[in-house]
């Protein structure tokens, strides 16, 4: 039996390795990676290395084995067909019989396009018969505190959230839960709507900068339409300018506000406070 974790070179995928490793041998971690050559740090930790594409299915032709539990990271890549991709490990996963499928989701509450592709992966992981885990993941602080240039040249945060609020946690917060629920038991065909403590607007976060900086840092909302083009004008390519402010979009409507405390709970600790998160970032 493995453990395997898809996406292991991103950030939160290698946040989940090396939690895992705090709970379970290395030779029971599979870290799935498309580049081995970027995960030469992985495999420094013991674990073993699996090279497979969601854009290839016939790379996950015998990874998995029966028994095993499976964390199938959602893609990033927006224009190649998310659902299609995880659909190959789902398939892949459901072949191999394995005893636990738990996925990156999106919260029940979010509306906004970026969550259409995470509705249809659920339908297709509940309908598979795998034991599944949704693990419906809230905003990441490092979604801003890794963006902080920009704020801190123009002394200003830009966002099209208007008064919104955010339940946002750190990745290693989420990864702390999804770990939990790969070492733990009782988790299966459970949902899981995971967030911070405590939700924060666009105009606390300015100030919390403000107060880290010594400078005075305002927010700045902007229409949706505006914040589009600020994206594009930066280079951020147009279909995923679109993703971001429509999650802004969910913001002002309080789509990302989650209040379950199924985070804390599954982890066993508060989740990381913003305030820490943006020393973290400020130390660089």
């Amino acid at each position: 039996m493995s453990i395997v974790v898809t996406g292991a070179t991103g950030h939160l995928g290698r946040h989940v390795v090396r939690q895992l490793l705090e709970k379970v041998p290395a030779d029971q971690v599979t870290a799935v990676v498309r580049d081995r050559d970027r995960a030469a740090d992985l495999a420094a930790l013991g674990v073993r290395l699996a090279v497979a594409d969601y854009n290839s299915p016939e790379t996950f032709d015998g990874l998995f084995a029966a028994g095993d539990r499976v964390l199938l990271i959602s893609g990033n890549e927006f224009d190649k067909g998310r659902v299609r991709q995880h659909t190959v490990v789902i398939d892949a996963a459901k072949k191999a019989g394995v005893a636990l499928l738990a996925y990156t989701s999106a919260p029940e509450s979010l509306r906004a396009a970026l969550a259409d592709d995470h509705r249809a992966t659920e339908e297709v992981l509940v309908g598979s018969g795998v034991p599944y885990v949704l693990l419906r993941n809230g905003w990441y602080h490092e979604n801003y505190t890794e963006q902080l240039a920009p704020v801190l040249e123009h002394g200003a945060v830009v966002q099209a959230a208007g008064e919104g609020r955010v339940s946002s946690a750190s990745r290693a917060d989420y990864a702390a839960a999804a770990v939990a629920v790969l070492t733990g038991e009782g988790h299966e065909n459970t949902a899981y709507e995971l967030g911070g403590d405590e939700a924060w607007s666009f105009a606390e976060y300015a100030a919390e900068l403000s107060r880290q900086t010594g400078r005075e840092i305002v927010y700045n909302p902007v229409s949706v339409e505006a914040y589009t083009g600020i994206l594009t004008g930066a280079g951020v390519p147009g279909p995923l300018a679109d993703v971001f402010a429509g999650v802004d979009a969910a913001i002002a409507k309080g789509e990302l506000v989650v209040s379950t405390g199924d985070l804390s709970r599954l982890t066993g600790r508060p989740t990381t406070p913003l305030a820490e998160a943006v020393a973290a970032a400020l130390k660089g």
